[in-house]
């Protein structure tokens, strides 16, 4: 439930019983570690304007956390990370993790970016329909499935109403959700210099021309300031998980502009998951309900993101109504989720000459000094990547995305002995070179969902395919 409790405060929430949690926590620490512990509850009133007011969110279930620096229970890495929980037979865990994930949208009405204070104000990409029914498929526990329904619903509405919902379009954005600093950039994001993420940004601004927005919104040439809707931006950016890149411009800073690929199709991904889940429990109705919802979406996202010139989705830019000219990593999720044409997926499969190298996928192709972008690869967009392919019948080049993959991270893991956050696919190794210049610039150790995507990805190889990896489990 908790990792490091050396001064850490621990936050409940408003309805929780104080006594009753402080005897529990009382009984599973070490006496030293609960003298450590500071345990108080959160009230509406509760604000926390300085960075040691912050501390830790109670969960009740144990949970495994990213790996490195970070020691809470983040929201999209845990559907990925429980893909590999599963798949090692560690079921309660992973069913544990999705019972804190309906417990922080009972308390916080959202599945929280991770399980600290400064993160109450946004989430991270939508995968519980999926976590719930990975579960659901192993235990069959129909009386669990019925209960996780209201927490669909309160979860689909934080993302369906405004200002997350676009009304011009019917689709949905990520949104920031404050106008302030984030509070964990501020204090863990600098450079050898001592330079803030916050500060490098801005001497970009003051250096360089931008073309792809109006920079004037988000920074005050005069003053040399970020305005609050740079604020707002970056967090929304945070809330998307891709962060940083140059996906909505510089900093993604016109984030605010676009409706998403990969956050449409998840919640298209949703409304099909709620329909079974309703069909499961007997709920046609229901069900006629969820399905009509996402075949509405489905109809949005080829209308408006699919852009028949370059053959690839990309995300829409509804305040210019155009595609955006950013090829991302995101334009697999159609086809992941199941929404593209035969067609469309054989053009979007043509085009993987755009991402793939010698490591495997890269996530653009613009080279920015963010994590997100060229050259480097994630674990969790290779399994996106590659169970789209798989879906439309590309399996000879899901195999050969895999394989890269699993090669690069055993020969380096053979090399170092760990497994780490992200990988230079093109130079296909760990090793980054001072190569990342915006947000945090380590490469954390662990890594949840990269030790997952391997397990993932091995299993879904064809049999020859998988042959060659077979020593590494």
């Amino acid at each position: 439930m908790i990792g490091k409790t050396a001064g850490v405060t621990l936050y409940l929430p408003a309805g929780e019983d104080l006594d009753k949690i402080r005897i529990r926590l009382k009984r599973e620490l070490t006496p030293a570690a609960f003298q450590r512990l500071r345990v108080q509850k959160l009230s509406p009133e509760t604000t926390f304007p300085k960075l040691e007011d912050q501390g830790l969110l109670y969960l009740p279930k144990p949970y495994v956390v990213p790996g490195g620096r970070f020691n809470e229970m983040y929201g999209w890495d845990s559907y990925f990370i429980l893909l590999g929980l599963v798949r090692d037979g560690e079921l309660k865990l992973a069913k544990d993790m999705t019972d804190n994930c309906l417990y922080e949208i009972e308390h916080y009405g959202k599945v929280l970016n991770a399980n600290r204070t400064y993160y109450l104000t946004r989430s991270q990409p939508p995968f519980l329909t999926r976590m719930i029914l990975e579960v659901f498929s192993r235990t069959g526990d129909v009386k669990w499935l019925r209960n996780s329904l209201p927490a669909i619903e309160r979860y689909y509405e934080y993302w369906t109403r405004e200002p997350h919902l676009t009304p011009a379009t019917g689709l949905s954005r990520y949104y920031g959700g404050a106008d302030t600093p984030a509070p964990e950039v501020t204090a863990g994001e600098r450079d050898a210099a001592g330079k803030s993420y916050y500060d490098r940004v801005r001497e970009y601004y003051r250096t360089h021309a931008v073309d792809e927005y109006d920079a004037s919104r988000f920074y005050n040439r005069s003053d040399d300031s970020l305005t609050p809707l740079f604020y707002i931006a970056d967090r929304a950016m945070r809330e998307s998980g891709f962060d940083v890149s140059s996906r909505f411009g510089p900093f993604s800073a016109a984030i605010l502009d676009h409706n998403p690929v990969d956050l449409n199709c998840l919640l298209y991904r949703m409304e099909m998951d709620a329909a079974s889940i309703c069909m499961l429990l007997n709920q046609p109705q229901k069900a006629g309900f969820w399905s009509d919802r996402a075949q509405k979406r489905a109809a949005g996202i080829n209308r408006l993101m699919w852009d028949g010139t370059t053959g690839l989705y990309s995300d829409y830019d509804f305040e210019r109504r155009r595609h955006s000219d950013v090829h991302f990593i995101t334009t697999f999720y159609p086809l992941w989720a199941g929404i593209a044409s035969p067609e469309q997926a054989a053009r979007v499969a043509a085009n993987l000459t755009i991402f793939e190298r010698d490591g495997g996928l890269q996530t653009s192709d613009r080279v920015s000094g963010g994590q997100w972008d060229a050259p480097f690869g994630w674990a969790p967009m290779q399994i996106i990547a590659t169970q789209g392919l798989r879906r439309y019948g590309f399996s000879e080049a899901a195999d050969r995305i895999a394989a890269k993959f699993l090669s690069m991270i055993a020969r380096d893991f053979a090399a170092r002995g760990i497994i780490v956050e992200k990988y230079d696919v093109v130079a296909s190794r760990s090793e980054l070179s001072g190569k990342v210049k915006y947000g945090y610039q380590s490469n954390e150790i662990g890594f949840g969902w990269t030790n997952a995507a391997f397990i993932v990805l091995q299993e879904e190889l064809s049999a020859q395919a998988r042959s060659k990896f077979s020593g590494y489990r």
